[in-house]
């Protein structure tokens, strides 16, 4: 067996170490790192609410009500009023027939999938996916047919050769905005193609639930087909600035899930302060006040990505309020984020396996409190740091 630190270094070598970064502040547009002040820029807080006053006092009101832990599995006796509640405003708000709670999108999709799932079913997935969805498929013991990213012609060409032995149940399933390169899933084509074939489908809205469409519902009443959704995943730790995750479906679906997710069945509850505050979110992104942060987000995704497009910068076909700059390699990622730190603006460096060799990027993500001024101006300095670098080549 390797020993661990001659690994460890041999990552250091290739500039693939990871390491945790202490945050010493709450999360907002700047955050103290080592006592320095700086600019946020790799936050999924993108409506600025987890500091919001109103998830704050729901937080506290609940916890002084229902205590700080739910003591159990939602099967045994851990599932309160407050969870009830919650699953049925969100199902009125991405209107289905039921919803179902979880820990985290990562044990959503684990549990989603392997509980609809098995070795008779099928399921199609892009190949951009979110690893939670990747490892959800592989848990099911589902066929696994993998389609090129947001490739219609290939995926109806897949679908097509699958029907002539087709057996069990047909998923496809996609990220809605995708976490690395901020893109949208063409969700009317995927709509099209899971109704010519009987298939479900399943949208990871994780990164576009508060976000986008008229009312915040996410990638799907953006893309105009909410109502045509099978599976409509979604977490509360983005935009909404709490934590957990769920699933809206039909009641069949969300109760065969009850019997047979095991991410699900064998996990204690969210605690009860997690619940409310996700409640409060969920009226705040609703509200006048949530229409106008998705409009000043949009904005500064407006003014980063532009000034960033005019240098030349490739930006992976972002749309949305996830900016990657593609650096291509570990060495020249780590060393500007190394650099831009040092100038105040702290953001990620993207590398395998969390993105292909060869497809290393800077990843921004803007928040709707951020200063308009000050997001230009760290789209400059990112504009000033790469030509540095790539001038002491």
């Amino acid at each position: 067996m390797q020993p661990l630190d001659k690994y460890l270094a041999e990552l250091s070598a290739q500039n693939m170490l990871r390491s945790l970064r202490e945050i010493e502040s709450a999360q907002g547009p700047h955050v103290k790192i080592d006592g320095r002040d700086q600019l946020l820029l790799c936050s999924n807080n993108y409506l600025g609410l987890a500091n919001h006053p109103a998830l704050i006092e729901a937080a506290c009101s609940a916890t002084r009500d229902f205590g700080v832990g739910s003591g159990a599995s939602r099967l045994v006796s851990g599932s309160m009023s407050l969870h009830h509640r919650l699953e049925e405003e969100i199902a009125a708000f991405k209107g289905s027939e039921a919803a179902l709670l979880f820990n985290s999108g990562y044990a959503a999709n684990n549990g989603i999938i392997q509980g609809l799932l098995g070795p008779e079913d099928r399921v199609f997935s892009d190949a951009l996916n979110h690893a939670s969805i990747i490892d959800g498929c592989r848990i099911s013991g589902a066929k696994i047919e993998i389609y090129p990213h947001n490739d219609m012609a290939r995926l109806e060409q897949m679908l097509n050769a699958a029907s002539e032995l087709r057996r069990g149940r047909w998923l496809i399933v996609t990220d809605g905005v995708f976490s690395m390169d901020g893109d949208i899933a063409p969700l009317k084509d995927l709509v099209a193609l899971k109704e010519r074939f009987d298939a479900w489908l399943m949208v990871d809205d994780a990164h576009g639930g508060g976000v986008l469409g008229r009312r915040g519902r996410g990638t799907a009443e953006y893309c105009g087909c909410l109502a045509q959704i099978d599976l409509q995943m979604g977490t509360f730790g983005k935009a909404f600035g709490s934590y957990g995750a769920y699933l809206a479906a039909s009641r069949p679906v969300i109760d065969l899930l009850i019997n047979r997710s095991r991410s699900f069945i064998f996990s204690t509850s969210l605690p009860p302060g997690v619940v409310a505050a996700n409640r409060a979110a969920l009226q705040l992104v609703d509200s006048d006040e949530g229409r106008a942060r998705r409009e000043r987000l949009q904005e500064n995704q407006r003014r980063f990505a532009g000034t960033l497009q005019r240098a030349g910068l490739d930006l992976c076909g972002s749309t949305t309020q996830i900016v990657p700059v593609l650096t291509h390699e570990p060495e020249p990622t780590m060393s500007a984020a190394g650099q831009l730190l040092k100038r105040g603006i702290c953001l990620s460096g993207i590398r395998p396996p969390t993105v292909a060799r060869g497809a290393c990027r800077l990843r921004a993500t803007l928040m709707a409190d951020h200063d308009p001024a000050e997001i230009q101006a760290a789209a400059e300095t990112i504009i000033s740091v790469l030509s540095e670098l790539e001038t002491q080549k």
